[in-house]
């Protein structure tokens, strides 16, 4: 475009605009503001005036030639695959000639140079010669738009001024009208003719106006269509002298005839006059520098080395195609030497119109679907996991979490219900997965569908409340002596026993009655047949007789009803009646369904009658089960042995348990060793309802975990390991989601005392039942930690943890052993023996109560009055005060009273009688006062005395 003003000229010439105004000035072009618009005759004048005063060929130029040389390194494989190092060197020429201000007059520059440098090369002279033929056509250009602009300017003023025409004409008629209007009165029929004319007249301007106003927009879009051409040439010119301007910028080496290139993707633009040479190929550039495309043939040809770069073209293409198998040389992002590319020798209409193909390619290309995966989750996941699963990064998965409350890690297992919450917050379909545990397979080796259902012998569990005889009565039956061996003379395990009867045989299972062990009770009423309930004719229904009742209700067993203890004096069997009806147990003489019978444990009485009630059940029951078929049953106990090892006692439910055949009991799996019966003898079979003792398991089973027996001893292991990784997934799982749940506590958990504690028990039952009943002492202020729990002696593992946690050590039933012992006397660790469950909830108790912070209680010791203040020298402000009541004692604390209302509390530092300093004044005696740290005080002030004691709490 054409410069207008001084300062765009200037501008352009990169002048200032003051030496420009003075050099117009000068040439007779009267400017005088940088803003004055400026003509092509004004610049005509200055071109003559520049060139007649500086002349054409006075002009000398300054030749400055540069040759730049980079070096960089690259590293590439060899043949044989071993790296190695490249030196690449790049070296530039140029040609920078200094120029003096009137250099705009380019055909005397040319000249000029063309007479001092003879010497040029042909090449450099065709480069010059069409970067001034570039040059002319764009002044010719600038001068046609010129033009243009000169021929739009006055046709917009010919438009303006036909327009005035127009509306003078209009305003012309309508006032004719006017006047013709107001002689209609006079004369009516000239003023109608002279009317149409008016019309007729109004209707030729207005066509005349549309007319006019066609021709001139189609004079317009002629213009437009001409300027468009225009500016269309001129983006041609410019972009073929950038081109020349780029090759000459460039090195003139590197260029090799070969063999034609492939055909690219013809570009939107022309393209650069180097690249649209035929025949040439150009070499990819390492490092800075870039490679220059030759001008000519000839002049490559006659270049020395020419005939060698041709002669490497000429080569066999199995060594192209070796050199093409070894590791390419890394460029900037382009493999086809740059041409037509998005990098610098495509030059910039390259790269307008590569970044045009690259934008059509996303328009056309169609728009991803969101993709919903069908996600299966199993019972527990990790984060890790569950991200792979919806092929997303971990991190989405963790984030959505923590949108939801819960801060995780990437290796931290999730529960099944907060996975599918993140799957569905995340766009995907959550599945409940089908699990390919190996538990299916236990199935398979139960082998009772075709075996021999065989009648059974009934499995009784007795229960009821503490010390109601429960063991007594299953003495007498059996004829022992068991409850005289019982530590305190009540039961603390589950035991099982079997009796042969006249009417034969049947299995009993004894619960304890104590409230800790209702766990135990419930594994004992899930494994039984019949349930007899024993109520203590002298005693009634108590608390544990009632959740005796509601565990027989939840297994659905019948419930046969012994009242103890009937022999008596203080027996009150009808009570007792009374009290079952209101637990919705009601007799058969009452209309019940349940049989009720008074026995005593001493005498014998009514124990055959319970029997057969027992018996009369079981064949109501029709008990039957395979015999013929590989056992599964139920663990009653568990408990570690020294000697022995993990040991279980277990009650067959089906089946014959053999030594020597593959257990698997919840997490642990073994082969059976040894099996005693519940006399400790020597076992080889046990079949249906019979309680044994086996040896052999990995680890100490769970009580209540059935145990199967299964053909493959790795099978067994296999399911093993899977229940306990599962147990703890799903275990660390429950953890988590409760973190955030108990976060408050948490909180406040540094106000909160801890008691940490570990267990060891002599079975499973007892240490469940000691762990609950300790853990139920939990209150506000203290925490009972249970650290570890298990099963068997004191070891010296036990006793490590204890010291690393603090703890005390709790033993029920067992002791440590020497190693355990010596560690703890020279670590200070608390040892613990108890044989009796009221005796540790009791000491633990005790210790608590012990930890609690003592209750401050405030007692008061008596009042005074203060009836004058004075100012001793050495002692401050004292009060002398009157005692009212009670006494003041030295160092007690005091409340300062002014209009019955407390401004000051704190301590009394000394009381004086009569000079005297003494340790307390009764009432109705004078005395000074000296408070500590206090001496805003006045006359008539009331003083409050107090003291606070410290009382201890308890649980």
């Amino acid at each position: 475009m054409s410069s207008n003003t001084v300062a765009e000229f200037a501008t352009e010439l990169k002048k200032s605009p003051e030496t420009l105004l003075d050099q117009l000035k000068a040439a007779g072009v009267g400017k005088a503001a940088p803003s004055d618009a400026l003509t092509e005759s004004d610049k005509q004048k200055l071109l003559a005036y520049l060139q007649a005063s500086h002349g054409t060929a006075s002009a000398d130029r300054k030749k400055i030639t540069l040759v730049k040389k980079s070096t960089s390194e690259i590293k590439q494989a060899d043949a044989t695959g071993k790296a190695r190092t490249i030196q690449v060197e790049v070296r530039k020429k140029r040609t920078f000639i200094q120029r003096d201000e009137g250099a705009e007059a380019t055909a005397e520059s040319q000249a000029a140079a063309a007479v001092e440098e003879p010497a040029v090369s042909s090449e450099d002279l065709e480069l010059s010669r069409r970067e001034e033929e570039a040059r002319r056509q764009a002044e010719l250009i600038r001068r046609q738009e010129a033009e243009l602009a000169e021929k739009r300017a006055e046709r917009e003023a010919r438009e303006k001024r036909e327009r005035e025409a127009e509306e003078r004409a209009a305003a012309y008629a309508a006032q004719e009208a006017e006047k013709k209007a107001q002689a209609s009165a006079v004369k009516q029929e000239a003023t109608r003719e002279q009317a149409a004319e008016a019309a007729a007249r109004a209707a030729a301007q207005t066509e005349a106006r549309e007319k006019a106003q066609a021709e001139a927009k189609a004079r317009a879009d002629e213009e437009s269509a001409r300027a468009r051409d225009l500016e269309e040439r001129r983006r041609k010119a410019l972009a073929e002298a950038e081109a020349i301007r780029a090759m000459m910028a460039t090195p003139k080496k590197a260029v090799m005839v070969a063999k034609k290139p492939e055909e690219t993707k013809p570009a939107a633009k022309p393209a650069a006059v180097g690249d649209a040479k035929k025949g040439t190929l150009h070499k990819p550039a390492v490092g800075t520098g870039g490679a220059r495309t030759a001008a000519a043939a000839p002049a490559t040809a006659g270049a020395p080395g020419a005939g060698k770069e041709v002669k490497s073209a000429k080569l066999s293409s199995s060594w192209a195609n070796d050199t093409a198998k070894k590791k390419e040389i890394k460029t900037r992002g382009d493999s086809s030497g740059g041409v037509g590319r998005n990098n610098w020798r495509g030059g910039p209409r390259g790269r307008r119109g590569d970044n045009r193909d690259q934008r059509d390619d996303h328009q056309n290309a169609a728009p991803a679907e969101a993709r919903i995966i069908e996600v299966h989750v199993p019972e527990t996941i990790t984060v890790a996991e569950l991200a792979h699963k919806m092929s997303i990064k971990a991190s989405e998965v963790i984030k959505a979490l923590m949108k939801m409350g819960q801060m995780v890690t990437i290796n931290q297992p999730l529960d099944q219900d907060t996975a599918m919450i993140v799957v569905e917050e995340m766009g995907h379909k959550a599945v409940v997965a089908a699990l390919d545990d190996p538990e299916a397979f236990t199935d398979d080796d139960a082998g009772q569908k075709d075996a021999e259902l065989l009648p059974r012998a009934p499995v009784v569990t007795v229960m009821g409340h503490v010390d109601h005889g429960k063991t007594s009565l299953l003495d007498y039956i059996r004829r022992a002596k068991v409850a005289a061996g019982e530590a305190g003379g009540i039961t603390q395990h589950i035991g099982a026993y079997h009796v042969e009867t006249p009417r034969g045989m049947v299995s009993f299972l004894d619960t304890p009655g104590h409230e800790a062990f209702t766990a135990m009770r419930a594994r004992g009423a899930q494994a039984t047949d019949i349930v007899i309930l024993v109520v203590a004719a002298d005693d009634g229904v108590m608390p544990q007789t009632k959740e005796a009742i509601k565990h027989a209700k939840a297994a659905k067993v019948p419930i046969v009803v012994a009242i103890t203890k009937a022999d008596k004096p203080d027996a009150n069997p009808d009570r007792v009646k009374q009290e079952l009806v209101v637990e919705e147990v009601v007799p058969e003489e009452y209309g019940g369904d349940s049989p009720f019978v008074a026995v005593s444990s001493k005498t014998g009485m009514g124990i055959d009658d319970l029997l057969e009630q027992v018996l009369l059940q079981a064949e109501v029951l029709e008990l039957k089960a395979p015999v013929e078929a590989m056992a599964k049953g139920l663990v009653i106990e568990a408990q570690l042995d020294k000697g022995r090892g993990p040991v279980a006692t277990v009650l067959v439910q089906s089946g014959t348990l053999k030594v020597g055949d593959v257990v698997l009991a919840g997490q642990t799996s073994g082969r059976v060793r040894a099996m005693l019966d519940e006399n400790g003898k020597p076992a080889k079979t046990a079949g249906p309802s019979i309680p044994v003792e086996i040896q052999g398991l990995s680890d100490v089973p769970q009580a209540g975990d059935e145990f199967m027996v299964l053909s493959d001893e790795r099978r067994a292991r296999e399911i093993a390991t899977y229940r306990a990784g599962k147990f703890r997934n799903t275990k660390l799982a429950k953890q988590q989601a409760a973190k955030l749940e108990n976060v408050f506590n948490e909180m406040t958990a540094g106000e909160v005392q801890t008691l940490p504690i570990i267990i060891k028990a002599d079975v499973q039952g007892s240490q469940e039942a000691l762990a609950a009943s300790l853990l139920k002492l939990s209150t506000d202020e203290i925490r009972v930690q249970l650290v570890y729990a298990g099963v068997g002696g004191i070891s010296e593992s036990d006793v490590n943890l204890a010291i690393a946690s603090k703890a005390i050590v709790i033993g029920f039933n067992v002791r440590a052993d020497a190693g355990a012992r010596k560690l703890a006397e020279s670590s200070d660790v608390n040892l613990h023996y108890y044989n009796i469950i009221y005796d540790a909830v009791d000491e633990l108790k005790a210790a608590m109560s012990g930890m609690l912070a003592p209750e401050q209680r405030e007692e008061a010791l008596g009042t005074a009055e203060i009836r004058t203040v004075f100012v001793a020298s050495k002692i401050g402000t004292v009060a002398g005060s009157y005692v009212t009541s009670g006494q003041v004692t030295r160092n007690c604390k005091f409340r300062l009273l002014r209009d019955n209302v407390v401004i000051y509390t704190g301590e009394v530092e000394s009381v004086r009688r009569l000079k005297d300093d003494v340790k307390e004044v009764k009432e109705g005696f004078e005395c000074g006062i000296k408070l500590r740290n206090y001496n805003d005080i006045k006359e008539g002030d009331q003083l409050e005395f107090f003291e606070i004691k410290e009382i201890a709490r308890t649980l």
